[in-house]
């Protein structure tokens, strides 16, 4: 006999509430044994965007090192998040462990490729680009609270943001909408999305806001095109 959507929900709440708490647990476990080796990740990025750091305030470098962990933390445990996620899909959702495993592959396929894209194409371009107004008389004085937020700000929305294709798939998996939905927004997409590459690029100039817009533009289509494979039947949606 198959269960009713209350049976579902409220599995899946207790499923939220264990992960939630075993995440909190290893992230801030991480994150203690990361604090550690956090200067040697500072000194790495003061590097490779060739920058000179400064502090303002006597907590200042504690808060931006435990900052710094924290990203580092997220970023190591990932695999381990999206292997829990993969998990609920099988026992609370009634995914196949096919699907579960397909579905984590690529989704830290999609967070890393997002995170290495930022950090070596849109924040150099970036930071050279706003760092171009110093001149003789103007010159930057970084903060490192400051820098170090901004860093990490972009690194994990650019994970997450990549993500788009497979949430598109999963969403077709679920019966909530279909491709022809996200085909009939297409419109609408592009409009989101041009607004997420103003937002999220660190830059206002076309050449910054197309890094960012492009690839999203991309992975919006291929998330049309993988959910037509993986879902062809049309939802109520798609009929509306």
């Amino acid at each position: 006999m198959p269960e009713s959507l209350p049976q579902i929900l409220v599995r899946l709440l207790k499923y939220l509430r264990r992960f939630l708490l075993e995440t909190a647990i290893c992230f801030a476990g991480l994150t203690a044994i990361l604090y550690w080796l956090s200067p040697h990740f500072l000194a790495f990025l003061q590097s490779h965007f060739e920058q000179h750091l400064a502090f303002f305030g006597v907590l200042e470098p504690m808060l931006a090192l435990l900052k710094l962990s924290s990203v580092g933390a997220l970023m190591l445990l990932a695999p381990w998040i999206l292997r829990r996620m993969s998990q609920g899909l099988v026992d609370v959702l009634g995914f196949s462990r096919k699907f579960s495993l397909v579905f984590m592959l690529s989704a830290l396929l999609l967070f890393y490729a997002g995170t290495l894209f930022c950090f070596f194409i849109t924040l150099p371009f970036g930071i050279n680009f706003l760092l171009g107004y110093q001149s003789q008389h103007l010159q930057p004085v970084i903060a490192v609270g400051k820098f170090v937020n901004f860093i990490g700000l972009f690194l994990i929305s650019f994970g997450v943001i990549f993500e788009i294709p497979l949430i598109m798939t999963l969403l077709c998996r679920l019966k909530i909408c279909g491709p022809e939905t996200f085909g009939r927004y297409r419109r609408y997409a592009i409009l989101l999305i041009a607004i997420m590459a103003a937002i999220l690029t660190p830059t206002p100039d076309i050449f910054n806001m197309a890094m960012m817009g492009v690839p999203l533009y991309i992975l919006y289509e291929a998330g049309i095109i993988i959910a037509r494979i993986v879902n062809p039947t049309s939802t109520y949606l798609d009929k509306a």
